[in-house]
């Protein structure tokens, strides 16, 4: 059975996928970009405030779920410039306890959706 996740403290989905998919004990939650949804505008004045709308989006999300960073298990971040990933490692990390931090991957990618720099989707258990 799924149940699905949904919050306006975070964006609308862009297409046809939902915010969140709960499976059982398991949250998979889709790439989120740094859109504020309480103006609907994109927050890309610099990678750092990029990275912290995006942290704050799958915040949103995992609140609604009755979660925290804590359940975490996965995160993939997708970036469009690897130079600014000593950036948004330092505010990723602030989210997160290091010694209990999620497994993870840091990709570069030619393009993300909308032309943002940054986009961050995650699996957390319950």
């Amino acid at each position: 059975m799924k149940t699905i996740i949904k919050t306006n403290n975070a964006p609308a989905p862009l297409g046809p996928y939902n915010q969140a998919i709960l499976s059982g004990e398991t949250l998979y939650i889709s790439g989120q970009i740094a859109i504020n949804p309480k103006t609907n505008e994109f927050v890309l004045n610099t990678i750092e405030e990029e990275t912290t709308q995006v942290m704050e989006n799958l915040n949103a999300i995992l609140q609604e779920a009755k979660m925290t960073f804590e359940k975490v298990v996965k995160s993939s971040i997708f970036i469009s410039n690897m130079d600014d990933f000593s950036k948004i490692n330092t505010i990723y990390g602030r989210y997160f306890n290091e010694e209990t931090a999620p497994a993870r991957e840091t990709v570069q990618v030619a393009k993300l959706p909308k032309n943002v720099n940054v986009e961050i989707s995650m699996i957390a258990q319950l």
